[in-house]
């Protein structure tokens, strides 16, 4: 588990084919790897991924054929930027939410407008995702914890502060952009408990204030 708060910028240094699949070879910058060990998950870009190796500024994962195909990792090139975490421990702070690493699809940034210090990003998600995104609701973003402002069918919009864009990877995007999305894992849950019958109790009237309807 992780909590969608970024804790480096790392970059791509090498891509290592391997019979379809793919070892990724990350330089890892600043982030301290000395509680980290072989077989450890470390969030690139919101895709869990399984330290193989070790190395004294970065670490290697391999990447199945899969993963490549249905996230963004496919598209790496040595050079690009990616957004870090290590996996969540139980006396961590929870400063975002509980994000999984399990990319739910592929999106894509739709427009960056100023706003204020800030910026203002629309983000579309995948048609069969948009029902899981609520204003006011949070979403992850290639492994970033992003709290909706607004909603419209499957487009969303966010606030990005300095902050945000300066230590994360959202620097180097433009509009057109693919990323990762996760959908909130409450939502998910409501929904299958729904589909089977085994919430009564989440009436209408529920699923409405809390913008699940």
């Amino acid at each position: 588990m992780f909590t969608g708060i970024v804790q480096s910028v790392g970059r791509v240094a090498r891509l290592e084919p391997r019979g379809g699949d793919v070892r990724l070879h990350v330089d890892t910058a600043g982030l301290d790897l000395s509680d980290v060990a072989p077989g450890d998950s470390i969030a690139v870009s919101g895709v869990c991924l399984t330290a193989v190796a070790l190395a004294p500024r970065g670490f290697a994962a391999d990447v199945s054929n899969e993963t490549l195909s249905l996230t963004t990792l496919g598209a790496l090139k040595p050079g690009d930027p990616v957004n870090l975490e290590k996996a969540l421990r139980l006396a961590d702070r929870l400063g975002g939410h509980l994000v999984s690493g399990h990319v739910d699809g592929v999106g894509k940034v739709v427009s960056i407008a100023p706003d204020g210090r800030s910026q203002r990003w629309t983000f579309e998600a995948p048609p069969a995702l948009a029902r899981y995104i609520a204003a006011k609701g949070s979403v992850c973003i290639d492994g970033t914890s992003l709290t909706v402002n607004a909603v419209d069918g499957a487009r969303f919009g966010v606030n990005l502060i300095p902050h945000t864009i300066e230590h994360t990877a959202f620097h180097a995007r433009r509009a057109g952009d693919a990323v990762n999305v996760e959908v909130d894992l409450i939502a998910r849950y409501v929904e299958r408990l729904l589909g089977a019958g085994e919430a009564p109790r989440l009436d209408e009237a529920f699923l409405q204030r809390h913008g699940f309807a």
